[in-house]
């Protein structure tokens, strides 16, 4: 594999962990995001899958985005008959978002773009020592 190739697949996955950071970022952004009607749902928790491709000019194998989805799990309820969004019995759903789960996912995003830009620095840090020593 190439220097090329490795800076590529570095930045691949910087890509797909800047979008996995955006998904996070939404989630908390919308944590308390409840329905405005009685019994609307609230917002609902979105989720990243992702999928290795091969990239076609290389033949190396990359890592990429494949859906954002919603994650489908039920959504708590809370007693709050004063809500806008409060049904007949006076309960407000709330979104399935788990602030705890959501901050452990952008560490560990955070850390694997981490690793990713590092491989991209010391794949750059090589080419420019190999440049130099070719002169």
């Amino acid at each position: 594999m190439d220097m090329n190739s490795t800076m590529g697949i570095s930045a691949a996955g910087m890509e797909a962990q800047s979008q996995r950071l955006r998904v996070v970022a939404e989630n908390l952004a919308n944590q308390d995001t409840t329905g405005s009607t009685p019994g609307a749902d609230p917002y609902r928790r979105k989720t990243i899958t992702f999928q290795n491709v091969i990239d076609k000019n290389t033949g190396v194998s990359k890592i990429s985005v494949k859906k954002v989805d919603h994650d489908m799990s039920d959504f708590e309820t809370r007693y709050d008959p004063t809500h806008p969004a409060a049904d007949a019995r006076g309960y407000v759903k709330t979104p399935n978002v788990n602030t705890m789960v959501e901050i452990m996912d952008s560490h560990e995003a955070q850390r694997s773009y981490e690793a990713n830009l590092n491989t991209l620095q010391t794949t750059r840090s090589m080419i420019t020592r190999t440049i130099d020593l070719l002169k």
